[in-house]
This record gives C-alpha cells, sequence and structure tokens, in this order.
C-alpha cells in the first residue's frame, strides 16, 4: 500500500495523528490507542485534512474533548508500518474514502 501524506496535527510532539490517502482509495489514520482493537482517538482538526470532495467514510464518535473516536481495518503490515512514525500509544487504521455530493437547492435570485 502506498501512501499519500495530507495532514496531521494534536499534540506538542513530531508524533502526531496523521491521515494519508492510499493508492487503494481509501484513508489510513493514524492516531492514539483506545482499549479496543481497530479503533483510535483524533482530533477534529484531523479531518480537515481529507482530499476536496472526499470525506473520512466511518462512523466518528465525538468524544466531547476535542476529539473522534472512529473504527476501521487495523494496519499490521510491516511494509506499510514502516511508512509511518508512530509514537508508542498510537495506531493505524485503514478507512473507507467516500465521495461528498452536494444536494442542494437552485439559488432562488
Amino acid at each position: 500500500m502506498r501512501l499519500r501524506f495530507l495532514g496531521k496535527g494534536g499534540s506538542g510532539d513530531g508524533d502526531c495523528p496523521t491521515l494519508y490517502a492510499t493508492d487503494q482509495q481509501t484513508y489510513l489514520v493514524q492516531g492514539w490507542e483506545t482499549k479496543e482493537v481497530g479503533t483510535v482517538e483524533i482530533p477534529h482538526l484531523l479531518t480537515g485534512f481529507a482530499e476536496p470532495d472526499t470525506f473520512i467514510g466511518a462512523d466518528m464518535d465525538d468524544t466531547g474533548r476535542g476529539t473522534f473516536r472512529l473504527a476501521g481495518r487495523p494496519v499490521n503490515e510491516p511494509d506499510v508500518i514502516a511508512q509511518l512514525t508512530l509514537a508508542d500509544d498510537e495506531a493505524a487504521i485503514e478507512v473507507p474514502k467516500k465521495r461528498r455530493t452536494y444536494y442542494g437547492g437552485v439559488d432562488s435570485k
């Protein structure tokens, strides 16, 4: 799996939660580990790095403290992990990339 860096942020050190686009038309989300395998926690700001006209296609639970919890396929492949800089308290998951479609109304002007 090839990764393309999209953005990072949320912690004071360089090993921050990070969002990547993959060559599989998915997103790889690097976030803080939780007690549930395949679930990470990310800062709200990370969702803003999604590619234009797309969004992270995973259910997100707002923790109420500026972060979301989301689940996906745990990423354990050595060649993919080697492309990441994971802090000791981080894990990576793969989630769907969904197309954003606007179904708005016509301007009444």
